[in-house]
């Protein structure tokens, strides 16, 4: 499930300094010349857990929007905040529930459909601009070619509405977006970003706790709908307390994997923006049962080697939820997973719980369904761990 566990540091306690500029004459630090009602964006980063890495650092020069997705780098309507110094942040500071304020800065009102990151370049030694070390390794420069030119784009929707606060969150997914090239001790930067409204300090978290052993066996905590995750976080290692935010508003799916445990899924977690949503308390903490049978290996290639590979499972009367998603690697599209054989556990979200009487799903046992994706489109192979699984090729036109 290539889930390890880590230490979250403290959120880092500079805010970052920001100006902001944009088409026609400067108004002193806001969006002017364009005869427009403003409004304000204000940004926040975070990130999802990382596997096998100690450190993911980004160093950030500028946030861009547009209002067009297909904008160019050199079009006109960008709005920039431009981060003055340019700041160097470790992504993986920034996970159970901390955020990095980035600040905000006016703007012409308007729905937004595209960001763009601009990263400094790297240097010839380290520490490098941008760099990932991998457990038990050294700092190694991340290959970003196209960050420090155009920016790291990501499609977004975000309404910025005349004299208001627009307030998002841009969650860097750092173990999905640090890709391996091969043998070579090199990787890529791939960004996996998502931007999440954050509509009240008041809500929008989920917040239980793991057992501390549980915790210590690498637990990855997600809140998932229709079987993508919206939001994971690794617990505290020491308490098992996660914290899930932001997540939007709605209904969802808790899934928690551990190395050594069935999948325990908790169906119908809701969340609101008006208080926080508590799935259990410390003296009462999830435990999915230890497993009896070891885990299988599943391996791959996928073709091209920058598809997504992942793998499912459904639960008989529902959900479907991601259990694992495997890495692949950028040269030969090699991918490798691990799942449980066993049952995965369930039960239903009930507030102030007393106990948590996890039922086994034994129909869906070792049946997985393992997803590749490339540019929309999707490729899949149904699996059943209870035996040795050949190994997959997938290829995606």
């Amino acid at each position: 499930m290539n889930l390890l566990p880590r230490f979250l540091p403290a959120a880092l306690a500079a805010l970052l300094s920001l100006t902001a500029c944009g088409g026609g004459g400067g108004d002193g630090g806001g969006i002017s010349g364009t005869g427009r009602t403003q409004g304000t964006l204000k940004l926040a980063l975070t990130d999802a857990p990382a596997c096998g890495y100690d450190h993911v650092h980004v160093t950030i020069e500028r946030v861009r929007v547009h209002q067009s997705s297909s904008a160019a780098d050199g079009d006109t309507g960008w709005s920039e905040i431009a981060l003055n110094p340019a700041r160097r942040v470790d992504l993986l500071a920034l996970s159970n529930g901390v955020l990095e304020e980035l600040g905000q800065t006016a703007l012409p009102a308007g729905r937004y459909t595209q960001m763009r990151l601009l990263l400094a370049a790297n240097g010839n030694a380290a520490p490098f601009a941008n760099s990932v070390t991998p457990t038990g390794g050294s700092e190694t420069a991340l290959t970003t070619p196209s960050a420090q030119q155009s920016g790291l784009k990501t499609d977004i929707a975000i309404d910025v509405a005349a004299d208001q606060v627009a307030d998002f969150v841009i969650d860097f997914d750092a173990c999905k977006s640090v890709v391996r090239r091969g043998n070579s001790g090199q990787y890529n930067l791939k960004p996996v970003i998502t931007v999440v409204p954050r509509l009240s300090d008041a809500g929008q978290r989920v917040i239980g706790w793991v057992s501390p052993a549980v915790a210590a066996a690498g637990a990855q905590v997600s809140v998932q709908r229709a079987g993508l995750p919206v939001k994971a976080t690794a617990p505290d290692a020491t308490t098992g307390r996660f914290v899930l935010y932001p997540v939007p508003t709605g209904s969802y799916d808790l899934v928690v994997a551990a190395n050594g445990r069935v999948t325990a899924v908790m169906t119908g977690v809701p969340v609101v923006s008006t208080a926080f949503t508590f799935v259990n308390s410390e003296t009462l903490p999830i435990v999915p049962p230890a497993l009896a049978l070891p885990l299988r290996n599943v391996a791959g290639t996928v073709s091209p080697a920058t598809a997504t590979v992942r793998a499912l499972q459904t639960l008989t009367g529902g959900p479907t939820v991601e259990v694992a998603w495997a890495p692949v690697d950028a040269l030969s599209g090699a991918f490798g997973i691990v799942l449980p054989q066993e049952a995965p556990v369930r039960l239903a979200y009930v507030a102030n719980p007393v106990s948590l009487p996890w039922a086994p799903v034994h129909a869906a046992a070792g049946r997985y369904t393992v997803e590749a994706a490339s540019a929309g489109v999707l490729k899949t192979q149904a699996i059943d761990t209870t035996a040795a699984v050949p190994a997959l090729a997938f290829t995606i036109p």
